[in-house]
């Protein structure tokens, strides 16, 4: 490996590729960078499948349980299942897509399709969200009958497959945007079940038929907020932002205190993935012999230990390397 870069991955279990860096001066590197990342993600496909299978059987009995029983409230939770089996599949898509490896054309291979698929999952929802809240308000003017005890029925068999799906799901909620997608949609109808289920009672014991479209605006509005935290996380990893808890201003002064680092420049850190941060920096040498083999070493155990970061591409100069603006 030549001096100006520095790869160190941690038992990811990732494939490299080798690569030869023509290099006159410490400060001259070529960069040809081949990556096959593979996201957490892949192993909690299984339960994805079997999740998507509980929630497909949910919808239909929503779907048909809604109409016999004219509850709103129970259609607007298999609207929810209808985006939930969407996004499942998306993210079970997502996961076979980010299997794939690096190409000639995509160099990072496929781990932003979790972005991707979390964006889409979030996206549905607020349009299912918005015209459940329409239909709901139609409903305010006009109520309808409701038949309470098939409502009821329906949404404890929900409830059920619900709470199994999100014990499935829970485990790889914290590890990948693409997961929490699909677990927030899960967790949605599971509360939109519990609201099923109170207002088929309420409406059972009082008649109240209005009950029906409020459980249906209740839901929405617990879930819109958290679908557009989603969402921002989603669009905040595909424009490469700086991944949540790490400060690049504390990472420039760690990389800095290194023996034999003058100067740290063009420093970008990003996310591939929702946890797999990526580190990009230029690292000026003092002229006291320094071993750039041996600085470029030290910089990526500070890191790595310090912040968690295992993908670093470090050009090692013995100059700044910026000329009118142009970095080499």
């Amino acid at each position: 490996m030549a001096a100006g870069h520095n790869h160190d991955h941690h038992a990811h279990g990732r494939d490299h590729q080798d690569h030869d860096h023509d290099h006159g001066h410490a400060h001259a590197h070529s960069h040809g960078h081949g990556h096959s990342h593979v996201p957490k993600v892949i192993k909690h496909e299984r339960p994805l499948w079997i999740a998507f299978g509980l929630t497909l059987a949910v919808l239909v009995a929503e779907i048909v349980g809604g109409v016999m029983s004219n509850s709103l409230a129970l259609l607007s939770d298999a609207a929810h299942m209808l985006t939930d089996v969407a996004a499942l599949g998306i993210s079970l898509f997502a996961v076979r897509l980010s299997r794939r490896p690096a190409d000639a054309r995509r160099s990072y291979g496929y781990a932003r399709m979790e972005a991707i698929g979390a964006l889409i999952n979030g996206s549905m929802l607020f349009l299912v969200g918005g015209y459940i809240l329409w239909e709901a308000l139609q409903r305010f003017r006009a109520p309808v009958q409701v038949a309470s005890t098939a409502m009821l029925i329906v949404a404890c068999f929900g409830l059920i497959a619900n709470m199994l799906s999100m014990r499935l799901l829970a485990a790889g909620a914290g590890e990948s945007l693409n997961m929490k997608g699909a677990y927030l949609e899960v967790w949605s109808d599971m509360l939109g079940s519990l609201g099923v289920i109170g207002g088929a009672l309420l409406i059972h014991f009082t008649g109240w038929a209005w009950v029906d479209p409020v459980v249906a605006v209740l839901v929405g509005l617990w879930v819109l907020p958290r679908t557009w935290v989603l969402l921002l996380q989603a669009v905040h990893v595909l424009m490469q932002g700086v991944p949540a808890g790490i400060d690049v201003d504390a990472v420039r002064k760690a990389m800095q205190a290194v023996p034999g680092v003058v100067a740290i420049h063009d420093l970008h850190v990003w996310a591939l993935a929702s946890n797999e941060p990526i580190l990009t920096a230029h690292v000026v040498l003092g002229e006291s012999g320094s071993d750039p083999d041996a600085v470029r070493a030290a910089v990526a155990g500070v890191l790595h230990d310090g912040f968690e970061i295992a993908h670093a591409t470090l050009q090692m100069e013995a100059h700044h390397c910026a000329v009118d603006g142009v970095h080499a």
